[in-house]
Formats: C-alpha cells, structure tokens, sequence
C-alpha cells in the first residue's frame, strides 16, 4: 500500500521563515554557492531544489566550486567506490577550509540516509559542518540556519518519508527539464540499495503534478520527464490514477510539445501504459526499460519478478503497438553466480532486443543488501572481461541499427549548440536518438525538421530542413 503523507504546512512553514530570516543578510553579503551532484535524474532534480532553496536564503549560484562561499555535496550510493570517491573530494577541501574558516560545507543524498556512512563522514571531517538524509530535503533552509549559526548539524531520520509540496526549484534547462511523480521503491532487487535511501513507494496527487507542469508550460518548456524509481506503478490520489491516466492528463497540458518518463521496471508494464504512449501525440516513442540480465536464473536472484520470455515479449509489444519507438535499458554482469551459460543468456537476449542504448555495469555490492551476502561472488577480472564483451557486441549492434536512420526525416528539440569548429546544433529526436546538423545558438529550443544524412557511433548527423 502505497503511503501518500504530505508534510505538513507547518513544517513547510519553518523552511520559508529560516530563509526570510537568512535572505537579507546573505544577499547583502553577496554569499554565493556551488552544488555538487552525483547520480541520476533524480538526484539531479533533488539538486535543482536545493538550488531554489539556496536562492530563497539569499545565496546567489557560483561559477567555480573553490571560489564558493558554501559547498555542497549531493551525494550517491548507487555506483561502484562512491564512497570513496565523496569522501576522497571531500577531504580535499580541509586546506580550503583553513584558509577560509568561514566557508560553509554541507553533505546531503542518498549516501547520507545511509545512517552508519553519514556518521562515519561527520567524525572523519569535523570541517564539514551539515550533513543531511534524503528525507530532510524540504528541511534544508532550517538545518543550514543552525549550521550558519556555529552548530555543527546533523541529521537523517529512518522513515520511509513524506512528500514535501512547493518547494522552490531553479531549473537547469531552458527548455528541458523534469518533474518528479513519485518518491522512494518497493520492489527490493537483490542488489539496490535505493528503497533503503529513498524509502518506500510514495505518488504525488495528479493535480500537484498538473499544475506543475502548467506552470513550466508557462515558463517556455517544451519537453516534461516524468521521473520515479518506477512510473509504471505510480498509483496516484488514492490510488485512483494510473500513470496511463496521468500520461493522458499530462498530454492535454497546452504548451508541451513533448512527453517523456523513466524509470519504467518490466514486471509493471501494462496494455494500458502501452496504448497510451501510441496514442497520447506529445508522448515520444523510447521507453527505458532496464533489462539488468537475460538469464532467467540470474533475474530470479536480482528478485526482478519477470522472465528472459516476458521481457522479450514486452519488447516485441511495444514495437508492434507504437510506430518507431526505441528502447534503452540497463545491463549488470557478474552478479552474484553468473556463470558463462548465465552471461550467454544476456548477450544473446541482447541480439534479440536490439536497443538503441544500454547502460552497461559491473556488479558490486552494496551493503545492507541481500546480493552483498551471497556466496559465488564474481572476480573482477572476469567481471571486466564480460563488460568488454557486451559493450563490443552493443557498439556492433547499435552501428548497423543506426544505418536504419539514413536519409530519414525526424524532428529534433535544439537543446545545444558545439561552436568548437563548423557550428553544430543538436538535439534528440522523439526516439531519443541525438542528432547533430549545422546550426548556431538561435536555434536553440525550436523544433527543427532534419533529414539524416550520416551515422557515427551512438550519433546521429543531418541536415536542417526548411
């Protein structure tokens, strides 16, 4: 049962108070900040909204991290060593921070509601002067007033967490960006550290979610992402909305042109979801669909919940129900057991499925999961030599798909613009492929018709056209 729990006003209220109080003499001051953020989308929106509540406390956003007045960490626990990397940027700062005491360092994410690491990193660094879990986001304004005021601030609470509505963001696209529909997971893969993070699932109302999208279209976005650990099972205003419904809603929105979401877990995806996408015009045609494994024996120990046969009958479904969609997924080797016949299982699913993207890993352990105490723990060298293997067969796959693109024509949303030689502006098609044509920066955010005249590596080359 999914846990809707907002916080409450109150709550939010001390948040706008602690920055009111710090505005103005941050502002005079002329403080700035610098955010460091590591992980995915997610976290990347987190960051967008510490960024917000930073502005509203009056800081104004720095250009280089050592020239910041306040820097802060935003953490995550999900690749291999990350521990070791934060720890290793973090330590780096001691000599910074002698040579200017008043310089305000602050930890937050996903590693940080792992209690045992936060605390390990708060008696290792007496310099660092806030760390912070993932459910005390909405509270960072109050934490950082303490911090500012001489207390050294820590604090994580294990709860499975509330959604905190209306907090301030500062957008890092112009054009792009992304909307959070969903907090925390409950699917407990063998191997993910995330519901432990991230708590358990949480749906925000469909009309909070609307309205936010309204106001982007308002602003000038063109393009929404959905994001979740897993859209596919938000259940929305007590559990009446479907994110095929919310899809539907979000596709009237006047203003968006364009609709995507991730991430979308296998075991979930529905008819419904899927006749929606082909029939929703501003929903594009790519679905992320992580994979993670194509041995049937190995998904049963990830605890994934699906079959090699269901996922690849997913695939053919997708394909057969929406015209020209692409599929992107993710892959773990050496998990825990894999054998050579278990990694066969993968390469050859992955001939089958054909992506036009797959974000490759080695597995390693994440403590406090079931995978980090299994038995048959796989040697990195063997690790290293399968990942090879994939990525060769991937990079020789995605080269004879793209040659499908020649002489096609797509639209793109110009999200950029490589001035380095010949400008050349890019942007994705609806399929998530990117394509580069020439162009300069007053093209940026139209949507331009290209046909494609080149292939090269994971892109695509075109020309405009009028």
């Amino acid at each position: 049962m999914q846990r809707h729990n907002l916080v409450p006003q109150e709550e939010l209220l001390k948040s706008t108070q602690a920055a009111k109080r710090l505005h103005d003499d941050i502002l005079s001051r002329g403080l700035t900040f610098y955010i460091e953020s590591y992980g995915c989308q997610m976290n990347d929106h987190d960051a967008e909204k510490l960024a917000g509540m930073l502005q509203s406390c009056g800081y104004q956003k720095a250009t280089e991290k050592f020239e910041a007045d306040l820097i802060l960490f935003n953490t995550c626990c999900v690749r291999e060593h990350a521990e070791l990397r934060v720890f290793g940027n973090i330590g780096a700062l001691k000599k910074l921070k002698d040579e200017k005491p008043q310089l305000m360092i602050g930890v937050c994410g996903c590693m940080m509601q792992q209690e045992d690491v936060a605390q390990k990193l708060f008696k290792r660094f007496p310099f660092v002067d806030l760390v912070f879990g993932t459910h005390e986001l909405y509270r960072f304004p109050v934490l950082l007033e303490a911090a500012l005021n001489g207390e050294r601030t820590f604090s994580v609470t294990q709860i499975d967490g509330e959604i905190a509505e209306g907090l301030p963001v500062e957008r890092n696209g112009r054009f792009q960006t992304n909307v959070t529909i969903m907090y925390g997971c409950d699917n407990f893969c063998s191997y993910c550290i995330v519901p432990y993070v991230r708590g358990r699932e949480r749906s925000r109302a469909s009309s909070d979610i609307l309205g936010e999208i309204e106001s982007l279209a308002q602003a000038g976005f063109k393009e929404i992402t959905l994001l979740g650990q897993n859209v596919n099972s938000y259940r929305g205003d007590g559990g009446e909305t479907s994110f095929a419904k919310l899809l539907c809603m979000a596709n009237e929105v006047k203003g968006i042109e364009r609709l995507r979401f991730m991430t979308s877990h296998p075991k979930d995806l529905s008819m419904e979801l899927i006749h929606a996408m082909a029939e929703c015009s501003k929903v594009c045609s790519h679905i992320h669909l992580p994979v993670q494994s194509g041995s049937d024996r190995i998904l049963k120990r990830m605890n994934r919940g699906y079959t090699r046969e269901k996922y690849l009958g997913l695939v053919n479904t997708l394909r057969e129900n929406i015209k020209g969609i692409e599929l992107t997924t993710d892959i773990i080797v050496g998990f825990p057991g894999e054998t050579e016949e278990d990694f066969s299982d993968t390469l050859s699913l992955v001939r089958e499925a054909n992506f036009s993207a797959a974000y490759t890993f080695m597995y390693s352990p994440r403590n406090g999961t079931s995978a980090a105490r299994m038995e048959e723990q796989i040697d990195k060298v063997v690790k290293k030599e399968r990942l090879a293997r994939l990525n060769e067969l991937q990079a020789e796959l995605l080269k004879k798909s793209n040659e499908k693109f020649l002489c096609m024509e797509g639209t793109v949303l110009v999200e950029g613009c490589d001035t380095r030689a010949v400008p050349m502006a890019y942007g994705k098609l609806e399929n998530f492929k990117m394509v580069y044509f020439p162009g300069d920066e007053t093209l940026l955010g139209q949507l331009k018709r290209v046909r494609i005249t080149k292939t090269q590596s994971n892109s695509l080359f075109g020309e405009a056209l009028e």
